[in-house]
C-alpha cells in the first residue's frame, strides 16, 4: 500500500462564512434574495468549530486542490480549519472514510453510489470535481478506433471504479466483450501502466491525466490514441463521462452544514485557481508530489477537465452517469441507484 501524505493546519473562520451559505460557491445558482451579513458574535454561534478531514487522489481531483491545501498550510486562508491527506488509490480512502477517520473525499464516481449503498445512505455527494479524463495510449499505430482494441492487451488501474467500468461500457457499446474479446491486463496504480510502457512490457495503456503527459515524457513514440470522454459523447445516450465527486459522511454535513458549505467555496475558489493559474498551479502540484514536475503538470492541466459542478447542475450529470452504469452492470453502482438524499444540494 502507498504511503499516504497528509498536512494539518486549522485557522480560525471568519467573516467570509456568510459566503458559505450559497453553494453557488460550487457552481449553484445564487439566491435571489441574499442573506444578511452576521456579526462576529452571530458566527461564533452557528456551530463548534471543527478540522474537516479531506482525503484526495494523486491526480486531477487533488490538482484542484492545491490552492486550498496551500493556503492553510500557510495561514493565508480563511475558509475554515483542514487537515489534507493525499493517497494513490481509493483503496487507501475508503476504509477510513466508512470507519469516520475523515470527513470527506474525493473518489471514483461509482464509488460514491457504492460506498452510498454500503453505508445505508450515510455518504453524499457534494460535487462533481472532474469530468473526462480517461485516454487509451499507445506506443504504435494499430488503434485507430474503439474497434481497434479487439484482440489487444490493454494495461490499466482502476478495477473496480470508473476506468474499469467505462472501458468495459465503450467496447461493449462498439461490439467488443470485454471478457473475451481484449485482455486488460489490471495494476495496482496507474504509476505501474506508466513503467510497463517505459520498460516495453506493454504498448497500450488505459491512462487519465495527468498520467497520460508522465507516460509522454517517459516513453519514447507514446501517443493518445483515443479519448474516451469523446467515445462517450458519441453514442449520444444522454450522459456523460465522469471521473470523480467529492462526498462526505452525512453525519459531518448534517453536524457541521456551514463548515461543509464552507470547504465547497474554497474548493471552488481552488478550481477557479487552478484552470486560470497553471504555471503558478504546477509549481504546487509538483511541490506537494502530486505530478513529480511541474513541466509535465503545466502540460497536463488544461487536459484534467478539473470543474467543482454542485447543485441541480451535480444532480443531471451525476444521475444520468450512474444510470448508464447501472443499466450496464448494477454492480458497478453498488447494486441500485441512490435516492436523491445522496445529492448534496440538489
Amino acid at each position: 500500500m502507498s504511503e499516504m501524505r497528509t498536512w494539518k493546519k486549522g485557522i480560525a473562520a471568519g467573516l467570509a462564512l456568510v459566503l458559505a451559505l450559497s453553494l453557488a460557491a460550487c457552481g449553484g445558482e445564487t439566491a435571489e434574495t441574499p442573506t444578511p451579513t452576521p456579526t462576529p458574535d452571530e458566527l461564533m454561534g452557528i456551530e463548534e468549530p471543527v478540522t474537516m478531514r479531506v482525503a484526495a487522489l494523486k491526480g486531477p481531483t487533488a490538482m484542484g486542490l492545491v490552492k486550498l491545501m496551500s493556503d492553510v498550510e500557510s495561514g493565508n486562508s480563511t475558509d475554515g480549519s483542514y487537515e489534507f491527506t493525499l493517497a494513490a488509490s481509493a483503496d487507501e480512502v475508503t476504509p477510513l472514510l466508512v470507519k469516520g477517520d475523515l470527513d470527506a473525499a474525493c473518489v471514483p464516481a461509482n464509488l460514491a453510489a457504492v460506498l452510498y449503498n454500503k453505508t445505508e445512505g450515510q455518504i453524499v455527494t457534494l460535487g462533481v470535481n472532474t469530468l473526462g479524463v480517461l485516454y487509451i495510449v499507445e506506443k504504435g499505430e494499430s488503434v485507430q478506433s474503439m474497434a481497434d482494441l479487439k484482440g489487444q492487451t490493454i494495461v490499466a488501474a482502476g478495477k473496480g471504479s470508473t476506468p474499469e467500468y467505462a472501458l468495459r461500457y465503450l467496447l461493449q457499446q462498439n461490439g467488443i466483450d470485454p471478457d473475451k474479446d481484449v485482455t486488460i491486463d489490471w495494476k495496482s496504480e496507474h504509476a505501474e501502466c506508466v513503467a510497463a510502457l517505459a520498460s516495453g512490457n506493454a504498448s497500450i495503456a488505459l491512462l487519465p491525466q495527468p498520467f497520460v503527459t508522465v507516460a509522454g515524457a517517459k516513453v519514447g513514440g507514446l501517443h493518445t490514441a483515443l479519448d474516451l470522454t469523446e467515445e462517450w459523447a458519441a453514442l449520444d445516450n444522454g450522459s456523460a463521462l465522469l471521473t470523480g465527486v467529492v462526498v462526505a459522511r452525512k453525519e459531518f454535513v448534517e453536524t457541521y452544514p456551514y463548515a461543509t458549505a464552507h470547504f465547497l467555496m474554497g474548493y471552488a475558489g481552488s478550481v477557479g485557481w487552478v484552470n486560470e493559474n497553471t504555471a503558478d498551479a504546477a509549481a504546487l502540484i509538483a511541490e506537494y508530489g502530486i505530478v513529480e514536475a511541474a513541466p509535465v503538470a503545466e502540460k497536463a492541466l488544461p487536459h484534467c477537465n478539473i470543474v467543482c459542478i454542485t447543485g441541480q447542475e451535480m444532480y443531471e450529470k451525476l444521475s444520468g452517469y450512474l444510470s448508464v452504469l447501472y443499466e450496464q452492470a448494477p454492480e458497478s453502482v453498488g447494486g441500485e441507484l441512490p435516492r436523491d438524499d445522496f445529492y448534496y444540494g440538489a
